[in-house]
């Protein structure tokens, strides 16, 4: 059920598209009173369709919650939010947790949500614009592409990409530009190519502009794309909230992973996204899991220190705390 919000109610709130949430609805003879309020911070692309579709299909409400969705731009925007306690829980890239951990924030990955795969098709990918002449990840040297978050996996692994075939990674020009702001932006020749999950990657390419590389499987083949974050306080000192997201999490994943579901995912697409249908009908969708791995986050911290993205590695002990 879609909503309008006010997030400047909610003070200090850090998410980038202020206005609009998405949240669960109440099936008849069910009592709202007895749902507790929890507000999550996630991204408004494709592989949020697994927390609709979840909210939509009442498993959380099963599990006491009532969902609240406020869409942010990325992970480390929604950082400030959680550490204040106006989200309750954020689902976004690692480098926000990354970089929290190195301040000693208290912010702590609690269980992986999305993931990339090892091979054939991946859910994200660099795109450049068709008159750009770009084809290949080593003619990325130089040139202006857009992330949607400076200093995250989307930079890292085009570094490593660009590398790996040849080009000098330190002279790409990283713009920041959010993900639905990116057709317009190639378009208008602002930015030379740009790195999107779906549902872009299907969108641009329909238009003509030209798929160059999936960075993450390039280099970090089936690497997570986005994880869930929360705080060690909350931890410590809501332990039953923990523990039902999590169980509503885990849930919801293992519903949106089966393919006898793939319908009501797709429909938690063109219900929350303003999609073509036949887009919202043939997007990749991801890896839809609550196990971490955490080998697979060690090692884009690692790829993260050798392009300088980090100047050290986070306390992956103190950070990773699977639910």
């Amino acid at each position: 059920m879609k909503k309008v919000f006010t997030l400047g109610l909610i003070a200090g709130l850090a998410v980038a598209l202020a206005g609009c949430t998405d949240s669960d609805a109440t099936p008849s003879g069910e009592n709202s009173g007895e749902l507790r309020q929890v507000r999550v911070a996630a991204l408004p692309i494709t592989e949020t369709a697994a927390l609709w579709g979840g909210m939509k299909a009442g498993i959380f409400e099963k599990h006491g919650l009532a969902v609240e969705v406020l869409p942010a731009q990325g992970g480390a925007l929604a950082i400030p939010a959680l550490i204040n306690g106006d989200i309750d829980f954020a689902i976004g890239q690692p480098f926000g947790p990354f970089r929290a951990d190195l301040q000693d924030l208290g912010v702590v990955i609690i269980g992986n949500y999305a993931s990339s795969y090892a091979e054939g098709d991946d859910i994200n990918a660099v795109v450049a614009s068709a008159k750009s002449g770009i084809t290949r990840p080593a003619e990325l040297a130089g040139k202006r592409v857009s992330v949607n978050s400076l200093g995250a996996a989307g930079d890292v692994t085009i570094m490593a990409a660009v590398e790996k075939d040849g080009g000098d990674p330190t002279t790409i020009k990283f713009v920041e530009v959010a993900f639905p702001d990116v057709p317009a932006q190639l378009e208008a020749d602002n930015i030379d190519a740009a790195w999107v999950p779906e549902p872009f990657v299907t969108q641009l390419r329909s238009r003509g502009d030209t798929f160059i590389v999936a960075p993450y499987q390039a280099v970090a083949p089936g690497l997570a794309t986005l994880t869930a974050i929360a705080t060690k306080e909350q931890m410590d000192s809501d332990a039953e909230l923990i523990a039902d997201f999590t169980a509503a999490m885990k849930e919801t994943l293992e519903w949106a992973q089966d393919s006898a579901n793939e319908t009501a995912v797709r429909q938690a697409i063109k219900d929350n996204l303003e999609l073509p249908e036949p887009v919202a009908d043939s997007v990749k969708l991801p890896r839809f899991g609550w196990e971490l791995d955490r080998a697979s986050l060690e090692s884009l911290a690692t790829l993260a220190g050798k392009y300088k993205v980090l100047d050290q590695q986070p306390n992956f002990d103190r950070l990773i705390q699977q639910q």
